[in-house]
């Protein structure tokens, strides 16, 4: 595919995929799809609840348009899903959000075209449990019909220093030829860089283990500043020094 017959669909309007979609447009057409309908309306007014996105970048966004609707993504050939990957009462992953974007892109998947997950999952989750359903619904081929990439979003919300075009993009993708394009197509609007993994699953996994730290790290700042209080000392100037 060369890169200017590009049109990209975004799948999932939230923190993450917002701001990847206002990126995307100033060099590609684009297409944000989300179900909500309120967030898609606020949307077309340039109001983003999130606030990840100032109004006036939405207005400038002259080739970026807002959907609920699935006919109008049949339009696109690079399918980009930026679902949330929550987990349920037990703990557990709760796959329903990336399962039905899956099927929903299977549904409008032509030749040729790419489908690239974002979401936080787990090592080996893209291939065994999101390519199947691809393959039965679209009647397709990975590595054949279509191609497949992963590239872990990592947006921290409310941070507007560090904008997704500042933070190097890892990327990945189903064979050599997929994970050449999809790095190519990330460079076009990461400033900071890429990084390509030889694999989907070292790119799922370093997602994995970079959420981990964050939250380790978090934890571990929240017992040390219990510990300061009793202790009356400020943990700020600690930090500081």
């Amino acid at each position: 595919m060369k890169i200017n017959n590009i049109k990209i669909g975004i799948l999932g309007l939230g923190y993450v995929g917002l701001p990847l979609a206002v990126e995307f447009s100033k060099k590609f057409n684009v297409i944000g799809f989300d179900i909500n309908y309120k967030r898609i309306n606020n949307l077309k007014k340039h109001k983003d609840t999130t606030l990840e996105v100032t109004k006036t970048d939405l207005i400038k966004s002259k080739k970026l348009n807002f959907t609920s609707t699935v006919s109008d993504l049949s339009k696109c050939n690079i399918f980009i899903i930026t679902v949330p990957t929550p987990i349920d009462k037990n703990n557990n992953p709760d796959l329903k959000p990336i399962i039905n974007s899956s099927k929903l892109v299977a549904s409008i998947l032509k030749k040729n075209n790419f489908v690239i997950y974002e979401s936080t999952v787990y090592p080996g989750l893209t291939e065994e449990v999101c390519v199947p359903i691809i393959e039965k619904i679209s009647k397709l081929k990975m590595n054949k019909d279509f191609y497949v990439g992963y590239s872990p979003e990592r947006i921290n919300p409310g941070d507007t220093k560090h904008k997704i075009s500042d933070i190097i993009k890892i990327t990945s993708g189903s064979n050599k030829y997929a994970s050449n394009f999809i790095n190519q197509l990330y460079k076009k609007i990461i400033t900071a860089g890429t990084y390509k993994t030889s694999s989907i699953k070292v790119a799922e996994a370093a997602k994995v283990i970079e959420n981990t730290q964050r939250d380790l790290n978090i934890a571990l700042m929240n017992e040390l500043s219990m510990i300061f209080n009793k202790l009356k000392i400020d943990t700020n100037e600690v930090i500081n020094a």
